[in-house]
């Protein structure tokens, strides 16, 4: 497939999945759809963006969907863990062992670099949930009993 191809598909892609959540996010009550449905309308916007500049660019070459499948995949098989443990573990918490573990996964070998990053990523988002949003996140698993 070409980089012209993919990048138009992927594009309209985004678009779509930006598009339907935004949409969605509007049956939201109240001002809880806010903030979900411009998070809907930029990821549209820009998916928009990416097929529109691949329209005028006119790249022919050949370029493989990936360039390393088994970090592709491993990848995949993350993102599947992550929704699947959030309910159970709680946000925070996996979201921490997501970013722990995806780099570690893929080869990333500093281990005080990726726990600063850790910390410092949680703490945003628990800075925009519960301090700017105010909105709960799913309750962390030492906090049901």
């Amino acid at each position: 497939m070409t980089e012209q191809r993919q990048d138009i598909l992927l594009g309209t892609v985004f678009a779509v999945i930006g598009a339907a959540a935004a949409f969605k996010a509007a049956a939201y009550p109240g001002a809880s759809g806010g903030y979900p449905m411009v998070l809907g309308l930029v990821l549209a916007g820009l998916g928009c963006l990416v097929s529109l500049k691949a329209f005028n660019e006119k790249r022919l070459d050949a370029r493989p969907l990936t360039q390393h499948m088994p970090r592709m995949l491993l990848t995949l098989v993350c993102g599947a863990l992550y929704l699947a443990l959030v309910p159970v573990l709680g946000f925070y918490t996996t979201s921490a062992l997501v970013v722990i573990a995806l780099p570690l996964v893929l080869g990333f070998r500093q281990p005080v670099y990726l726990g600063v990053v850790t910390i410092v990523f949680i703490g945003i988002v628990w800075s925009v949930f519960s301090l700017l949003l105010e909105k709960p996140l799913p309750a962390e698993i030492w906090m049901r009993f």
